[in-house]
Protein backbone atom coordinates (compact mmCIF):
# COMPACT_ATOMS: atom_id res chain seq x y z
CA UNK A 1 0.00 0.00 0.00
CA UNK A 2 0.75 3.26 -0.63
CA UNK A 3 -0.22 6.66 0.82
CA UNK A 4 -2.41 7.48 -2.14
CA UNK A 5 -4.19 4.50 -1.74
CA UNK A 6 -4.11 5.29 2.12
CA UNK A 7 -5.83 7.88 1.39
CA UNK A 8 -8.34 6.67 -1.29
CA UNK A 9 -9.95 4.52 1.34
CA UNK A 10 -10.76 7.33 4.04
CA UNK A 11 -14.22 8.29 4.59
CA UNK A 12 -15.34 11.26 2.61
CA UNK A 13 -15.59 13.30 5.89
CA UNK A 14 -12.21 12.80 6.31
CA UNK A 15 -10.50 13.15 3.18
CA UNK A 16 -9.96 16.83 2.57
CA UNK A 17 -7.92 17.08 6.07
CA UNK A 18 -6.09 13.91 5.40
CA UNK A 19 -5.21 15.37 2.27
CA UNK A 20 -3.94 18.80 3.88
CA UNK A 21 -2.39 16.93 6.45
CA UNK A 22 -0.01 15.03 3.90
CA UNK A 23 0.60 18.41 1.30
CA UNK A 24 1.79 19.58 4.43
CA UNK A 25 4.40 17.23 5.46
CA UNK A 26 5.78 16.93 1.83
CA UNK A 27 6.49 20.54 1.70
CA UNK A 28 7.55 20.99 5.18
CA UNK A 29 9.84 17.49 5.60
CA UNK A 30 12.39 18.31 2.88
CA UNK A 31 14.78 15.49 3.12
CA UNK A 32 12.20 13.16 4.39
CA UNK A 33 10.63 10.17 3.03
CA UNK A 34 7.43 9.32 2.78
CA UNK A 35 6.38 5.54 3.58
CA UNK A 36 3.62 3.06 5.21
CA UNK A 37 4.82 1.48 8.23
CA UNK A 38 2.73 0.30 10.76
CA UNK A 39 -0.53 0.96 8.71
CA UNK A 40 0.06 4.59 8.27
CA UNK A 41 2.33 6.90 6.75
CA UNK A 42 5.48 7.36 8.07
CA UNK A 43 7.84 10.40 7.74
CA UNK A 44 11.54 9.03 7.85
CA UNK A 45 14.76 11.16 7.87
CA UNK A 46 16.51 10.13 4.62
CA UNK A 47 19.59 8.33 5.73
CA UNK A 48 17.50 6.99 9.15
CA UNK A 49 15.71 3.91 10.55
CA UNK A 50 13.06 5.72 12.83
CA UNK A 51 9.80 7.75 11.68
CA UNK A 52 9.69 11.13 13.39
CA UNK A 53 6.21 11.84 12.27
CA UNK A 54 3.19 10.18 10.91
CA UNK A 55 -0.59 10.36 10.92
CA UNK A 56 -3.56 7.93 10.82
CA UNK A 57 -7.22 7.78 10.17
CA UNK A 58 -8.50 6.19 13.30
CA UNK A 59 -11.68 5.00 14.29
CA UNK A 60 -12.96 7.81 16.35
CA UNK A 61 -10.20 10.95 15.24
CA UNK A 62 -7.34 11.77 13.27
CA UNK A 63 -3.98 10.93 14.73
CA UNK A 64 -0.85 13.32 14.40
CA UNK A 65 2.14 11.47 15.61
CA UNK A 66 5.21 13.25 16.81
CA UNK A 67 7.99 11.16 18.12
CA UNK A 68 11.00 13.83 18.95
CA UNK A 69 10.80 14.62 22.09
CA UNK A 70 12.28 17.36 22.30
CA UNK A 71 10.03 19.19 19.78
CA UNK A 72 6.83 18.08 22.37
CA UNK A 73 9.21 19.83 25.15
CA UNK A 74 9.94 22.91 22.83
CA UNK A 75 5.98 23.53 22.10
CA UNK A 76 4.90 21.89 25.60
CA UNK A 77 2.85 25.45 25.67
CA UNK A 78 1.18 25.12 22.57
CA UNK A 79 0.20 21.62 22.53
CA UNK A 80 -1.16 21.68 26.55
CA UNK A 81 -4.76 23.03 25.27
CA UNK A 82 -5.01 19.82 22.74
CA UNK A 83 -6.14 16.63 23.12
CA UNK A 84 -2.41 14.61 23.51
CA UNK A 85 -1.40 11.44 24.55
CA UNK A 86 2.19 10.33 25.10
CA UNK A 87 3.51 10.96 21.17
CA UNK A 88 0.08 12.14 19.48
CA UNK A 89 -2.25 15.02 19.22
CA UNK A 90 -5.77 13.48 18.32
CA UNK A 91 -8.18 15.72 16.22
CA UNK A 92 -11.97 14.58 16.56
CA UNK A 93 -13.48 17.40 14.45
CA UNK A 94 -11.64 17.19 11.05
CA UNK A 95 -12.35 21.07 10.51
CA UNK A 96 -10.92 21.84 13.41
CA UNK A 97 -7.29 20.72 12.89
CA UNK A 98 -4.68 23.00 14.02
CA UNK A 99 -2.76 23.37 10.77
CA UNK A 100 -0.74 26.23 11.94
CA UNK A 101 0.43 24.36 14.55
CA UNK A 102 0.99 21.25 12.80
CA UNK A 103 3.38 22.98 10.58
CA UNK A 104 4.91 25.08 12.89
CA UNK A 105 5.36 21.33 14.30
CA UNK A 106 6.66 20.33 10.97
CA UNK A 107 8.97 22.83 10.37
CA UNK A 108 10.65 22.50 14.06
CA UNK A 109 11.00 18.09 13.41
CA UNK A 110 12.79 19.34 10.40
CA UNK A 111 14.96 21.58 11.80
CA UNK A 112 15.87 19.83 14.64
CA UNK A 113 18.58 17.39 12.97
CA UNK A 114 18.99 13.30 13.04
CA UNK A 115 18.24 12.04 16.45
CA UNK A 116 15.38 12.05 18.51
CA UNK A 117 12.94 9.73 16.38
CA UNK A 118 11.43 6.95 18.14
CA UNK A 119 9.09 5.51 15.55
CA UNK A 120 6.08 4.73 15.54
CA UNK A 121 5.28 1.54 17.19
CA UNK A 122 8.09 1.80 19.12
CA UNK A 123 8.37 1.05 23.13
CA UNK A 124 4.89 -0.64 24.27
CA UNK A 125 2.93 -0.67 20.73
CA UNK A 126 1.33 1.63 18.52
CA UNK A 127 -2.11 0.92 21.07
CA UNK A 128 -0.29 2.90 23.75
CA UNK A 129 1.55 5.77 22.20
CA UNK A 130 -1.63 7.43 21.07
Amino acid sequence: MDVATYLAEVPDTRREALVRLRELCLRELSGFEERIEYGMPVYVRAGETAGEIAWANQKQYISFYLMRTDVREAFADRLAPHDMGKSCLRFRNPTRIDFTLLRDLLRATAGAGPGAGAGPGSGSGRGKVC
